[in-house]
């Protein structure tokens, strides 16, 4: 998705604009559409069809009161868009399709398993894959580096799975069809309903498998956990256990990487990649920032479970409401100059890890992993040009990139030898 510096909140026909449609993250400018909707109606019905149609919420305080107000906002009923209008199979099964108290419960022994002495603990891990990654372009050839640091969350999710390292890639590769089905990059030639269903279908058979492995030895890990842990009283079934290894896949190796392709894209076209990288005290600051500037998730979706309001809009029981995290990431109530990418942000209540009890268990994983391949990049690099277009994910979830080609410009020393 186009990370565009939008100016008049005129300039778009809210009436032709579809949130949903795919191709706008891919060739059009969301950001613009959102600058506009905050200006000129943050509280925005549209339409689908047949009465049917969702709420879209794009002021930053509106967003964080409904993320926050579970009672009256649930995500029970289903948390995409590419749900909407269908019951949610996930539903107080997946950690992200249950509210609290059950929500609170299940998350607890995941959120112990995921704290910051875990991350601590597997720094080296992710720093290695991070050289490894980053090696190829000290050549000074082009490199897709979109490609490339799509490897690397799922180092982390491997690991702490405790899954097989022959198996990541296609784990990987599985992720992204399931979550952009309609991008010319994932969809196979049956179409889009085809991948996704493919994508879903092999994913849950390889985790059942794993599951029935790991049922007769378990260990320490993620899936162990999964597998003995109790909420209200019982077991989560197996259906559950799949779902859930579904979505820490999903959180983990599909949005954590359009992090540092966005913010480099950014970076390359300001100029102002130096400024960062030769002030390594900006290196949590900056990372805030990347996050912000990235929004990776672009919406979640919840339901009113009783009549309500936002910002005097009357929103009806059963009403689908939609909220859009990239939007509340430019809101210029909350950012000053929200469209400048600055390292040097202070305060950054950003939401890209969501509000409320749905923070993104993973937070602290996410951080380290991005702290240490920026990290890498600056230590082995001066600078990046673009070697070649930028292309972007056609999703209306993920705001990705798929390809984006760039020239390293090497510091004096570093050689390909030198992370060998």
């Amino acid at each position: 998705m186009r990370h565009s510096h939008p100016t008049d909140p005129h300039a778009i026909d809210l009436d032709a604009v579809d949130l949903r449609d795919p191709a706008l993250y891919r060739n059009g400018d969301p950001h613009a559409v959102w600058h506009a909707m905050r200006h000129r109606d943050p509280v925005r019905w549209q339409p689908i069809g047949q009465g049917s149609g969702f709420w879209s919420v794009t002021r930053y305080h509106d967003i964080v009161a409904v993320l926050r107000d579970h009672a009256t906002f649930t995500s029970e009923g289903g948390t995409l868009l590419t749900l909407l209008g269908q019951p949610d199979p996930a539903s107080r099964q997946q950690l992200s399709a249950t509210d609290p108290p059950r929500h609170t419960e299940m998350r607890a022994p995941l959120q112990r398993l995921l704290v910051g002495r875990t991350a601590d603990r597997h720094r080296e891990l992710v720093r290695a894959e991070a050289r490894r990654l980053l090696e190829p372009a000290l050549g000074g050839e082009p490199f897709d580096i979109a490609v490339a640091v799509h490897r690397l969350p799922v180092v982390m999710f491997g690991t702490l799975m405790d899954l097989p390292p022959a198996d990541w890639p296609r784990l990987t590769e599985l992720a992204e069809m399931a979550v952009a089905p309609d991008d010319p990059v994932h969809q196979l030639s049956s179409g889009a309903a085809a991948t996704q269903h493919r994508a879903h279908r092999e994913l849950f058979a390889y985790f059942q498998d794993a599951a029935s492995r790991r049922q007769k030895a378990p260990g320490e890990d993620l899936l162990s956990t999964l597998l003995t842990m109790t909420v209200e009283g019982a077991p989560l079934g197996r259906g559950a256990v799949m779902a859930n290894c579904y979505l820490l896949l999903i959180g983990s190796t599909v949005t954590v990487p359009e992090v540092p392709k966005a913010a480099l894209a950014e970076l390359i076209r300001s100029g102002r990649y130096a400024d960062w990288a030769e002030h390594p005290e900006l290196l949590e600051s900056g990372v805030e920032e990347a996050l912000r500037w990235a929004s990776p998730a672009n919406h979640v979706l919840r339901y009113a479970t009783r009549p309500t309001e936002l910002r005097g809009v009357p929103i009806a029981e059963g009403d689908a409401v939609v909220v859009w995290y990239g939007s509340a990431n430019r809101d210029e109530e909350v950012f000053d100059d929200p469209y400048l990418f600055d390292v040097r942000r202070h305060p950054n209540r950003h939401l890209s890890f969501g509000a409320g009890p749905h923070y993104c268990v993973g937070f602290a994983i996410a951080r380290m992993t991005l702290q240490v391949l920026f990290e890498e990049m600056f230590a082995a690099f001066e600078d990046f040009q673009l070697a070649g277009p930028v292309e972007h994910v056609a999703s209306n979830f993920v705001a990705g990139i798929t390809s984006m080609p760039v020239v390293g410009k090497p510091r004096p020393g570093h050689q390909r030898e030198a992370v060998r």
